[in-house]
């Protein structure tokens, strides 16, 4: 991360520009070993949000060759998020609590298992279109089918795009429960179109519906109050 960058703090979701709260070492095995010489990377990166301040650790993991006194990467082998553990965001507990579940659960193991991560977002999609547009219960892709005349063009393209992808678009043809090889971003993919969704779906309707009933009952205030004069 460089200076100056704008992030996302995963412990209080506010964006922000990292400056100088940041905190990088690394550590490079230099021994005779099986798999060759591996670099280790650490950050730190400390929320400047002063309401939240709370720090996040992660760490990658590059084969690497050493050039003069430096270790340069050569692959990456792994990412590990530390703190915090969960890259999930928090949702409203007026979403079902399944969908929930399965959403945090994707989360969880995206950078374990990204093939298991991704079969779990599969099943939250799934769960969401059938709870929020009722639809007849059969394999994924046609649920998906089933709602783009009920949805804008804006939300069925993400859909769609994601669904289009690479493996992805070969995985919602089959069974949810099928555990299949997924890159890491593709799970990723997958776990930020089910974000994209509770927020556009769920949270949306919730506001629209707090506004309406805000708005129908000061109409009956005002109604109640000329009725009293």
């Amino acid at each position: 991360m460089n200076e100056g960058t704008n992030w996302t703090c995963p412990h209080c979701e506010n964006h922000v520009t990292i400056t100088s709260t940041r905190s990088k070492s690394s550590h490079t095995l230099h021994t005779d070993n099986l798999y060759g010489q591996h670099t280790l990377y650490t950050e730190f990166t400390t929320c400047p949000n002063p309401q939240c301040k709370k720090f996040s650790l992660s760490a990658e993991l590059w084969r690497s060759i050493s050039i003069g006194s430096r270790a340069e990467k050569q692959r990456h082998v792994k990412t590990w998020h530390l703190v915090p553990s969960n890259i999930g965001k928090t949702f409203p507990d007026y979403i079902p609590k399944p969908i929930i579940d399965d959403y945090q659960e994707a989360c969880e193991i995206c950078h374990l298992s990204p093939k298991a991560s991704a079969t779990l977002a599969r099943r939250c999609l799934q769960g969401i279109i059938r709870d929020f547009w009722k639809v007849k219960p059969d394999k994924l892709f046609k649920e998906i089918n089933s709602i783009k005349d009920k949805v804008d063009g804006d939300t069925w393209d993400a859909i769609d795009s994601v669904r289009s992808i690479g493996n992805i678009g070969a995985h919602m043809e089959n069974d949810i429960n099928i555990i299949v090889d997924v890159e890491p971003n593709e799970a990723q993919l997958l776990i930020e179109l089910i974000e994209f969704l509770l927020k556009d779906w769920y949270i949306q309707r919730h506001q629209k519906r707090e506004k309406l009933a805000q708005i129908k009952l000061i109409a009956q205030q005002k109604k109640e109050a000329k009725t009293k004069d």
